[in-house]
C-alpha cells in the first residue's frame, strides 16, 4: 500500500536531549505498547497506558462490531479523558513522561466503528468532558503492513483479539495515514517498523532509541534497514 508518509526524508539532527512527554501511537499489533514500555524503562520515566485489557466490552465488539461498538468507544474514551486526567494532576518528579496512546486517535475509532447516531451522542460526550491534554513533546508513530500487524496479534495471542480481521486492519491503518498527514501538533517520528524487532533485539532497539533522542522539531521519518551479514 502506498502511503502519503512514505517520502517523508528525515531531518538531520545532532541533538540528544530527552524529550518530556513522549506518546507511541499506531494501530493493533505495532508494538506501541512494548516500545512505551521499553522507553520508560530506559528513561526511567513515569509511564501511562490505556488499558484496553479492563475494557469490558472490548471481545463482544471484535466478535460482533456493530452491537458493540458505543460502548466500547464510550468506556474508552471515559478511560483515556480520566487517565489524562489524573496525570496532569500528579506531581511530575520525573523528568520523562511516557504514554501509548493520543487521546485525538479515540475520535479516529469511534469515526471508524460508529454510525451517523452514535457518532453525534459520542461526540455529545466527548464535548461535555473537560480534558486538558498535555502537549507531547514528540510523537512517535509506528508503520507497518496489515499481514505483519496480523502475524504479530497471533502471535501474542490476547483472547480479546482473536476475531480482529484483515479488512478492519486495513481500515485502521489508512486511518492512522491520513491522521498523522495531517498531524502538526507535536513533532513527529514515523517509523518503518515492519522489520525492526525493538521488542526482542537489544541492537534494534537501541537504534530507535537513539532516533528518538535525536528528534527535536519537525515531521521525521526513520526507515532502519536490516543488515544481513
Amino acid at each position: 500500500m502506498n502511503s502519503p508518509l512514505e517520502n517523508v526524508t528525515p531531518q538531520a539532527s545532532t541533538a540528544t536531549t530527552v524529550p518530556g512527554f513522549i506518546v507511541v501511537e499506531g494501530p493493533i499489533g505495532v508494538g506501541k505498547t512494548t516500545l512505551a514500555n521499553k522507553l520508560a524503562a530506559s528513561f526511567g520515566s513515569d509511564l501511562l497506558l490505556e488499558g484496553a485489557n479492563e475494557n469490558p466490552f472490548l471481545e463482544k465488539f471484535y466478535d460482533n462490531p456493530k452491537a458493540a461498538a458505543l460502548p466500547t468507544q464510550l468506556f474508552f474514551l471515559l478511560q483515556r479523558a480520566r487517565q489524562l486526567k489524573e496525570m496532569k494532576q500528579s506531581d511530575m518528579f520525573n523528568p520523562v513522561r511516557v504514554t501509548d496512546f493520543l487521546i485525538e486517535k479515540d475520535r479516529l475509532f469511534a469515526d471508524l466503528t460508529l454510525d451517523s447516531d452514535e457518532l453525534e451522542l459520542y461526540d455529545q460526550v466527548y464535548s461535555s468532558l473537560t480534558i486538558d491534554v498535555p502537549r507531547p513533546d514528540l510523537v512517535v508513530y509506528l508503520q507497518a503492513p496489515v499481514e505483519v500487524l496480523l502475524e504479530r496479534i497471533q502471535k501474542r495471542g490476547l483472547k480479546h483479539e482473536r476475531f480482529i480481521e484483515a479488512a478492519y486492519l486495513q481500515r485502521l491503518c489508512d486511518s492512522y495515514i491520513q491522521f498523522f498527514y495531517q498531524y502538526n501538533n507535536a513533532p513527529l517520528l514515523i517509523v518503518n517498523a515492519a522489520d525492526i524487532d525493538f521488542a526482542n533485539n537489544e541492537a534494534d532497539y537501541k537504534l530507535l532509541h537513539q532516533r528518538i533522542a535525536e528528534v527535536q522539531s519537525g515531521r521525521n521519518y526513520f526507515n532502519p534497514t536490516r543488515i544481513e551479514l
